[in-house]
């Protein structure tokens, strides 16, 4: 649950440290969480080289993969997990992965995301990363490689690090027996990193005559977002245990087996 400061990598932090039931922690060095890795410099990144980063999982759509490609450590394995690509297939790309090109018009933003829809789109893509199946797939992914004793230190992102891996930090949290308030708090903690990451976007798009609550209802992550995400478990499973088992398809094994490797 720390940040890694002086690095390449945008919102880069060890969920390692974060407290769960029985006084117990999540194992550090193991389970990382990042932005897009396209500036990765680990020659002038030590701390990030220090991690010595085995597996890879990028979250991103092929149009974000392949406008900033990420740079990998040697000898890391590089896999995909398309979260949005059932969305994308809709023939909607969803404001998570249009960040930038929304920002840059505040006449379009306006019409699109003014009076709330902002906050409404968002709602509805979490509620998605619980019901497509590209988000089950991805997600999936993500609890089997984590449990995997071979995959070694694991960073998963997407392009800000903030909706997507927000989502996938929560569930793993959430199995490893974080409460809720912790889950929430490591959810809100990246709003520093990602405002500062943004920020001059967003000062080009409110001196432009956009207005503030738009760029912040996409730059930021809000309670009601997570929120939506929750309560779709609820709704539709009654658990996170159950939907793990029958949304994802992780066995009860499995779910064991990353227990037993990220509690300390």
């Amino acid at each position: 649950m720390t940040a890694t400061p002086a690095t390449t990598v945008a919102n880069l932090r060890d969920l390692g440290g974060t407290p769960l039931s029985g006084g117990r922690t999540v194992r550090p060095g193991l389970l990382l969480r990042s932005g897009q890795l396209d500036r990765l410099d680990l020659d002038a990144d030590p701390a990030v080289a220090a991690l010595g980063l085995r597996t890879v999982i990028d979250f991103r759509t092929d149009v974000e993969r392949a406008d900033h490609p990420d740079r990998v450590p040697d000898g890391a394995r590089m896999l995909v997990g398309d979260v949005l690509a059932d969305k994308m297939k809709a023939g909607r790309m969803p404001a998570a992965a249009q960040l930038k090109d929304l920002l840059s018009d505040p006449v379009v933003a306006e019409e699109h995301l003014g009076g709330g829809k902002a906050q409404a789109l968002f709602g509805d893509v979490y509620r998605s990363f619980v019901n497509s199946a590209s988000a089950q797939a991805a997600y999936r992914m993500l609890l089997t490689e984590a449990a995997d004793p071979d995959a070694g230190p694991l960073l998963f992102h997407c392009t800000a690090g903030k909706d997507r891996t927000g989502w996938g930090a929560t569930i793993i949290l959430s199995l490893l027996g974080a409460d809720d308030e912790t889950l929430m708090a490591e959810y809100l903690s990246v709003n520093p990193a990602v405002k500062q990451a943004f920020a001059p976007m967003i000062e080009g798009f409110t001196a432009a005559g956009g207005d503030p609550d738009i760029a912040l209802a996409l730059i930021g992550v809000f309670p009601a977002y997570l929120e939506a995400a929750l309560e779709q478990v609820e709704t539709r499973y009654g658990s996170m245990e159950k939907y793990v088992r029958e949304g994802l398809g992780v066995s009860d094994e499995t779910v064991e087996a990353l227990r037993a490797r990220l509690t300390a």
